[in-house]
């Protein structure tokens, strides 16, 4: 097959969190296929480009659109058909490129990863004859409805009240017009078809890759508690607040010279206001591998509340032995049972009490890292994870039946 990718984010090797999984998936279906790829970047490093650019037949990279001013963001509130969340994202210069691409070479098939990318596929004159994939990280109308709802009417609240505003039937008509739609998870999956009934959804699970990340023998250094993260992404944000405002300081009480360990791009200003106040709290900021963290740590912790999809940072934990708490949410799509692999909990003092008893309780610990651990070599190595899209892609590619005719673009 010859496939194109369209990323809301340059996936290198070294970049964490989502983007991750899509760096793996064009690495290993260009074993067996002809793989291109076009995102937003700027100005990757030489050795970032060329880590993506060994695996891919035509490598595009174009900036992200710039920043709109109050009064256009105000005025295309009121008047696009485009709704504002997608506005963030919405380029003429990545329809151009976009449109070049597929002009100079045959495309059995193109996926966008990320719903963001998803709208340069939904309606596109150019891309006739061509499957159109969508791969769904996390449903973004589900996705501002629950940050609504754990925020309340505070600014981040109000911020996902405004992005609303013609969300959910623009999304869910842009996944209709597509070929298939991917999920990370089969509660992602059951979410969508909750509310368009007629998807046809494939659900294709993360990786991680288990050779790479693997327990080694931990070097003496004080009890550490980690999260890892991309911070602009504000579930993440409000993750690593929510745990150290709440659970942290009762962890604190009962593990003395504990401390937590942050890693991860783009620590915001309140996280860096709560590490000021706490010494106990060190922020790494971006780092250029994230393993040597994980093997400095004895309790990984995912307090996620807000957000969707699934959290490749908790295959990681697991991969390299750490042992994981996590909110429900946080572990949503891992087979994970309570008590023998993962340990779970949705409140601060819940949270708390799960992490001391691991800090606590060597043997425990040491337990649910090796269920863990067994867990991510069995079923969750990339090559799995590539294995399952292929064969969803071959499937999609195979249906010459017609996909309807492609309108004009907004």
């Amino acid at each position: 097959m010859n496939i194109l990718f369209i990323v809301k984010e340059f996936p290198h090797s070294k970049i964490i969190g989502g983007p991750i999984i899509i760096y793996n998936r064009v690495k290993y279906l260009s074993r067996n296929h002809l793989v291109s790829l076009i995102a937003f970047a700027d100005d990757p490093s030489l050795d970032e480009a060329e880590s993506v650019a060994r695996f891919t037949h035509d490598l595009r990279l174009v900036h992200p659109p710039a920043h709109r001013s109050a009064l256009r963001r105000a005025r295309d509130w009121l008047t696009s058909p485009v709704p504002p969340y997608f506005l963030l994202t919405r380029s003429d210069e990545m329809y151009e490129e976009l449109g070049k691409m597929v002009a100079a070479f045959d495309y059995d098939v193109i996926i966008s990863e990320y719903s963001m990318v998803a709208q340069y596929l939904y309606e596109n004159p150019d891309l006739a004859g061509i499957k159109r994939v969508m791969s769904v990280h996390e449903c973004y109308y589900l996705s501002r409805r629950k940050a609504l709802k754990v925020r309340g009417f505070s600014r981040e609240g109000v911020g996902a009240l405004h992005y609303l505003k013609g969300l959910k039937k623009f999304e869910f008509d842009m996944y209709a017009d597509s070929d298939r739609v991917l999920t990370l998870t089969s509660e992602g999956k059951e979410e969508l078809l909750a509310i368009r009934p007629g998807l046809d959804i494939s659900v294709v699970p993360h990786g991680v890759d288990v050779e790479s990340f693997c327990p080694v023998e931990r070097d003496a250094g004080p009890p550490t508690v980690m999260f890892l993260g991309n911070y602009p992404h504000d579930p993440n944000r409000d993750a690593v607040v929510f745990y150290a405002t709440g659970a942290w300081p009762r962890v604190k009480e009962m593990i003395p010279g504990c401390r937590f360990l942050v890693v991860g791009r783009g620590p915001t200003p309140d996280m860096l206001e709560l590490a000021a106040r706490d010494p106990s709290i060190e922020i790494t900021g971006e780092v250029q591998d994230v393993k040597p963290h994980f093997h400095a740590s004895d309790v990984f912790v995912c307090p996620v509340r807000m957000g969707g999809g699934f959290r490749g940072k908790v295959l990681e934990a697991m991969a390299c032995g750490v042992p994981v708490v996590s909110t429900a949410l946080g572990a949503e799509g891992v087979p994970a049972k309570e008590g023998e692999n993962i340990l779970l909990a949705d409140t601060p003092e819940e949270l708390a009490r799960q992490t001391v008893r691991l800090l606590q309780d060597d043997a425990l610990r040491e337990k649910i890292a090796a269920g863990a651990r067994e867990l991510m070599v069995e079923r969750y190595s990339w090559q799995k994870g590539v294995e399952i899209l292929e064969e969803v892609l071959e499937g999609v590619v195979g249906d010459k039946s017609p996909t309807g005719e492609a309108g004009p673009r907004s």
